[in-house]
This record gives C-alpha cells, structure tokens and sequence, in this order.
C-alpha cells in the first residue's frame, strides 16, 4: 500500500508558474513509474507526465515545454513545475505511482488530488 499526498495546487494567473508535490508514504526508487494526471470538469482524466524509476520521462503535447516533472528520491517526493500556465490548463492534478509485481499484477495508487485553477 502506498499513500500518495499532492500539494501545491492553487488559482494563478495566466502566465504564471505553480510547483505541485506529490509525497509518498514508500520509497519511490522502488516504484516502477510516477505521474501526474489531470481531471477538468466534464472530461475524463488525462496522462499529464511521467517519469520511470530510471528518471526517463514523458509529456502530454500540451504541456511539452512549459512543464517539467522530476523527483528527490532522498525524500520520496515527486514534482511537477508549471510554466507558463493557460485557462485550460484548470483541473484537479492526481499523483500515481505504478508499481508492476513481474507477475502479471499491476498496482496502482492515486492522490486525492489538489485543485489548480488559471484564469485569465
């Protein structure tokens, strides 16, 4: 069992920067990957970043250049740094961890999310 804990969320402007930080209650060198997901109003929740045990990463096309997912494994912390933030960008941000058994058995876990509100 893992137990996620996002903060960092909040209302900016358009334009403007928000770090997000995910907290894990297990040491995250041992997950095999981690992300952020997103959930607008009305929409289904969508991939946003993430990063693999081995720091290789990857990003929506709509936030490519403006985001940037990392982690501090010494402190069982993952980040996501918001640049350049735009109205769509508006959402309850989710932390996952992804934790594959080598048996055909998956695992996943979800923050309860932390609101992210950009108006224009």
């Amino acid at each position: 069992q893992v137990q996620l804990v996002e903060s960092g969320g909040g209302l900016v402007q358009a334009g403007g920067s928000l770090r997000l930080s995910c907290v894990a209650s297990a040491r995250i060198r041992s997950i095999d990957a981690m992300g952020w997901y997103r959930q607008a109003p009305g929409k289904q929740r969508e991939s946003v970043a993430t990063i693999t045990s081995g720091d290789g990463t990857n990003y929506a096309d709509s936030v490519k250049g403006r985001f940037t997912i990392s982690k501090d494994n010494a402190k069982n912390t993952m980040y996501l740094q918001m640049n350049s933030l735009k109205p769509e960008d508006t959402a309850v941000y989710y932390c996952n961890a992804h934790i594959e058994t080598g048996l055909g058995v998956n695992y996943d876990y979800w923050g309860q999310g932390t609101q992210v509100t950009v108006s224009s």
